[in-house]
């Protein structure tokens, strides 16, 4: 029997594409759940503020009857006008080991491309740089982070099959956390601080959602990721939704901020226990009672490891030392803690000043990710 391909029309067909990766990895121990609630609210259009510059439509295939796959075409019209191109996204891209099914999912993908008057069709892609993007070609027996996408091995084979080749590369790191900083790293972060009159700013809840800190460190955001690739910058509409869907999760104290002496942030990290048990245990749904995971997790009883989610540093404070201040900071939090390593967030391959971030611990590269592209 053929491939049938239909649109997601309602939310019951959005529910069953939400879920549909929870049936396909049932029995990966390497699979990271998303919280319902969360891909729920970016997938709706009338939840996600980059309905404002995008154009989606949602694909679920069937095999036999079955569900077989599912996948988002994404027009993101703010992107295109920056980057001066014309391209489709493909992104929550899920199937079977099935070339008829992963064939159907991308011409489908490639059709509303076409009727939009696009030449290129790119992926994975979310709406935005905070949806999981990247699909795994490296580090298939690891466990995925929180924010990022697990994918089998044979997701490769199909999509290079179709006549894909590589975009870009994220690399991942393991960040071997030491019981005691070195006396050298340290000693550089108070020179740091010394030199150009910084300090480190410890946030509060009514600071980040009623005082503004919250926008001021999105503002850093649009400021510093600006130039990478494919970059998107954020509108206030999804400032305000990054900030309520992220930073109301947080443990502040692994939030690190770095000010200069007129109060002005010039940098910042954010980290966060590991929640990936967690969501495995609930599957990603809070009710009735998948809420304690998360809490036992973050606060309570944590894993072993921290996701390091972002890092910013103003331009003209770039190249002179205050990643050292922003990471002896959180890292001395993370030993008081007792984690014994970090999971670097997806860093673009040719972002070089990232990379040397880690030169001065024990690391090891252990995952790669790609954005695939072609001409349509």
């Amino acid at each position: 029997m053929s491939v049938t391909v239909k649109k997601v029309e309602s939310k019951k067909d959005l529910k069953t594409f939400i879920e549909f990766p929870d049936k396909l990895y049932k029995d990966s121990p390497y699979f990271c759940p998303k919280l319902y609630t969360d891909e729920f609210g970016t997938l709706s259009k009338d939840k996600n503020p980059a309905f404002d510059f995008c154009e989606a439509d949602y694909f679920l295939a069937y095999k036999d009857g079955e569900l077989a796959g599912r996948v988002a075409a994404i027009v993101n019209n703010r992107a295109n006008e920056s980057w001066n191109h014309k391209e489709v996204r493909f992104g929550w891209i899920d199937f079977i080991d099935d070339p008829e099914v992963s064939k159907a999912l991308i011409d489908a993908v490639t059709e509303f491309g076409k009727e939009r008057g696009m030449d290129t069709i790119t992926g994975p892609l979310g709406f935005t740089d905070f949806d999981a993007e990247g699909m795994l070609v490296e580090g298939f027996d690891k466990l995925c982070t929180m924010p990022l996408i697990y994918n089998y091995p044979y997701y490769v084979k199909h999509i290079e099959s179709l006549g894909f080749q590589k975009e870009t590369d994220w690399l991942e790191y393991k960040i071997h956390i030491p019981r005691v900083l070195s006396p050298k790293y340290v000693r550089v972060a108070n020179l740091v601080k010394e030199r150009y009159g910084l300090r480190i700013h410890h946030l509060t809840r009514k600071e980040v959602f009623k005082e503004g800190w919250g926008k001021k460190i999105f503002d850093l955001i649009n400021l510093t990721y600006g130039s990478l690739y494919n970059f998107t910058n954020l509108t206030q509409g999804l400032i305000d939704k990054y900030i309520d869907t992220y930073l109301s999760l947080l443990d502040l104290k692994f939030v690190s901020v770095i000010v200069d002496s007129q109060d002005q942030i010039v940098g910042f990290g954010v980290m966060m226990p590991s929640i990936v048990r967690a969501l495995q245990k609930n599957r990603g749904k809070l009710f009735p009672f998948g809420w304690w995971h998360l809490v036992k997790s973050m606060y309570l009883k944590h894993e072993d490891n921290l996701e390091l989610l972002l890092i910013g540093v103003t331009p003209e404070y770039q190249k002179k030392g205050v990643h050292s201040l922003i990471f002896c900071e959180l890292f001395e939090t993370a030993i008081k803690v007792g984690f014994t390593y970090a999971e670097t967030n997806a860093e673009l391959e040719d972002n070089l000043d990232v990379q040397t971030l880690w030169g001065d611990f024990d690391y090891e590269q252990h995952k790669r990710r790609r954005a695939y592209t072609k001409k349509i």
